[in-house]
């Protein structure tokens, strides 16, 4: 039996889907899954996937690209499409895969509800916490019942083993803790002079501070580096394979609600998650050792990029509260 997993984006929310997959590789399924190229890397080279297509982005669309995915995902001849985002667009892509079955959930839990039109079979919603959860959940079409399962398959990538020793020295990462500053939504940020103040909070607890960034978010590292005085040195440009290594050696990731955050809890790395308008309970980190540091705005949970009520919400994180939960965070890694 074949399925094909969709799911387009973010970075984030393709992390949130690797348990499904996991899950339908536990059940003995073939598995493929229609990806946008941000997130691709994710999944290429991953040996649970037999077919990996890249849909082209709504900005960047191009119709002979689209047509030529489609025929790579119909000639695979899938029995089931499993539209795990909600979206006319996600839809679409389930629909037109040629699957004899086409599933998502009803119309009251999707995004746009209106694209359940495109389904041939609706999941009732089901109350269950965390983001992961309710993917695994939408698996019981299938009689799967996987709901719990925090298995993130990952491809291995030798050379970003090597561009991260090569960066790191050669040394283990010994009290390295990662300072993500960047995310998609402005909103969702914790202010990069209050990540510098941080990080010689850090670097006085024998820590050594690092601050990665994504494409188009040099400027911002450079700040962090800049507030810092000297405590925190910026990373080289990472894939987000290379960010995945640097994840692993590290003491402890700071981050928002992000895509990075999200690694760093999928590899098992202790994280220190700075939380605004999104729900930690829905889309936060899951080990029960990991901190959230959380200003809730009157509109929360609010999923938003743009919303009145919530903006600035994040510059009422303190500093002090941020260190607090560090040092919690570390003695119980330690421990």
């Amino acid at each position: 039996m074949k399925a094909l997993l969709v799911r387009l984006s973010s970075i984030g929310d393709v992390v949130h889907t690797l348990p499904a997959l996991a899950a339908l590789h536990r059940a003995g399924w073939d598995t493929g899954w229609v990806v946008e190229p941000p997130s691709r890397v994710l999944l290429e080279q991953n040996p649970l996937l037999d077919q990996v297509i890249a849909a082209p982005s709504r900005r960047a669309f191009d119709w002979v690209r689209a047509f030529a995915a489609l025929g790579a995902v119909r000639a695979r001849r899938y029995d089931a499409a499993l539209d795990f985002q909600g979206l006319w667009k996600s839809a679409a892509w389930a629909r037109l895969s040629g699957a004899a079955r086409v599933v998502g959930w009803e119309r009251a839990a999707r995004r746009e509800a209106g694209s359940a039109r495109l389904l041939r079979e609706t999941v009732t919603r089901i109350s269950v916490g965390h983001v992961i959860d309710k993917n695994l959940a939408l698996l019981a079409a299938l009689d799967i019942d996987a709901v719990g399962l925090r298995e993130f398959p990952l491809p291995f990538s030798a050379e970003a083993v090597a561009r991260v020793d090569a960066f790191l020295q050669g040394s283990s990462g010994e009290g390295l803790v990662v300072l993500n500053p960047g995310g998609g939504w402005a909103s969702k940020l914790w202010p990069a002079e209050r990540f510098g103040q941080l990080a010689r909070e850090l670097r006085s607890l024998g820590c050594r501070p690092l601050v990665s960034f994504g494409p188009g978010e040099e400027d911002l590292a450079l700040r962090v580096v800049a507030a810092s005085d000297g405590a925190a040195t910026r990373s080289f440009p990472t894939t987000l394979l290379d960010y995945v290594e640097l994840a692993r050696r590290a003491r402890l990731v700071v981050a928002a609600d992000t895509g990075p955050l999200h690694l760093a809890c999928a590899v098992g790395t202790p994280v220190v998650a700075l939380f605004g308008p999104t729900d930690p309970a829905r889309n936060g980190p899951f080990a029960p050792d990991d901190v959230v540091v959380r200003r809730t705005p009157g509109c929360a949970p609010c999923y938003s990029r743009s919303c009145s009520r919530h903006a600035g919400v994040m510059d009422g994180i303190s500093l002090d509260e941020v260190r607090a939960a560090v040092e919690r965070r570390l003695a119980l890694a330690r421990a």
